[in-house]
């Protein structure tokens, strides 16, 4: 698995200051994509020892909030598999810190709603994120007003909470 850019200081795609990573590979290609660059799975730097203590690094200082993963997409399933031992390390870590994830797929029912996106991971990588911003960007539905999304047809759901009562339950509205 590869990433294709990290952001050390990131106030954009979640709250507080945060570490962004965007991952390489996505085979969605949503109309107008910020980062098109990414959905090539072999484009950025391997995901490999060294990138994971410079993330760990970067994620230390006390101002840092939490992770957000990014892409191309870390639901396509080479993805999940390649950053679920990075997220469950980071749980270990910095047990206060939240993770949010972004993802064009839609979550139902504790998985990934379109088939193609789930593997033997998907529901273990779910149960680790805070928050999950589901669903393609629809260029259509583009609203530079909506918080930490791009189109209105996209969910901020608090994650913990939705597997916790059974229903999707929104983490900002």
């Amino acid at each position: 698995m590869n990433i294709a850019e990290i952001k050390k200081t990131d106030i954009a795609n979640g709250e507080g200051v945060r570490v962004s990573l965007f991952v390489s590979g996505c085979r969605r290609h949503c109309k107008n994509c910020f980062n098109s660059v990414a959905w090539d799975f072999s484009y950025g730097r391997p995901l490999d020892d060294a990138l994971e203590r410079e993330i760990f690094e970067a994620l230390s200082p006390g101002y840092i909030r939490g992770l957000s993963l990014l892409g191309g997409d870390p639901f396509e399933p080479e993805n999940q598999r390649g950053l679920l031992p990075l997220v469950e390390k980071f749980r270990k870590t910095f047990p206060a810190k939240d993770i949010w994830c972004y993802t064009g797929y839609t979550f139902e029912d504790g998985a990934v709603r379109e088939p193609q996106a789930n593997c033997e991971v998907t529901r273990k990588f779910i149960s680790m994120l805070d928050v999950l911003v589901d669903g393609p960007f629809i260029e259509e539905l583009k609203d530079i007003r909506l918080r930490f999304r791009g189109s209105s047809n996209q969910r901020v759901i608090d994650m913990q909470k939705t597997l916790a009562r059974g229903d999707v339950t929104l983490y900002l509205q």
